[in-house]
């Protein structure tokens, strides 16, 4: 069952995914070169790729059991993308036909299909606060690279964290509270799994 659940999510993250670069690639207004740098530049696109790959190895190992916390980063990680795009960003655009289908696919049903997928098989039980620790390394290396690329290109890849508008000092805050809320999301996983593994 769980090989097959993964199976079923990771053709979706895949279709999402691949119809996205198509439409960064047809839809592109600068070289296909920068296109493909700025495709690969959003918070959104690297998180549903670790996701799909995730439940790709699943899919595809014949012993499918995983690390306990290795599923936990990776819902976080999905969860921040959803939240962000559906209370700061989702009234930026509205994205039609074939982008609409994608775009909800990547920040609104990839992040519920891996929240049950959490719920149903990680390893609740070996989940420890010291591993948040670990979690953050990720999106701290992102916003790192993002920030010195932005730097000579001039493109950030979120309007929350573009120094040529507000500034790096208002931006280095709006990641502060950023990273407050990937902490207490993560705090909170924690908390549930220890709960349910009770």
């Amino acid at each position: 069952m769980k090989k097959t659940i993964a199976f079923i999510f990771c053709l979706i993250g895949w279709f999402a995914l691949i119809g996205q670069y198509y439409l960064t690639i047809e839809n592109r207004t600068t070289s296909v070169l920068e296109a493909n740098l700025r495709f690969f530049t959003y918070f959104t696109i690297l998180t549903n790729i670790i996701v799909t790959v995730y439940f790709s190895i699943l899919a595809f190992k014949k012993n499918p059991n995983q690390k306990s916390g290795v599923l936990t980063a990776i819902t976080v990680y999905i969860t921040v993308v959803g939240f962000i795009y559906q209370i700061i960003l989702r009234g930026t655009w509205q994205p039609t036909g074939f982008q609409r289908l994608i775009d909800e696919l990547l920040h609104s049903v990839m992040p519920v299909l891996t929240i049950i997928f959490w719920y149903l098989f990680e390893n609740k039980a070996g989940l420890k606060y010291s591993q948040i620790l670990k979690w953050t390394i990720f999106p701290i290396l992102y916003l790192v690279l993002i920030l010195i690329r932005g730097s000579f290109s001039g493109f950030y890849p979120y309007p929350f964290v573009d120094v040529g508008s507000f500034g790096l000092t208002k931006v280095l805050i709006n990641s502060l509270w950023i990273t407050a809320f990937f902490t207490g999301l993560s705090l909170l996983y924690i908390k549930i799994g220890k709960i349910l593994a009770k």
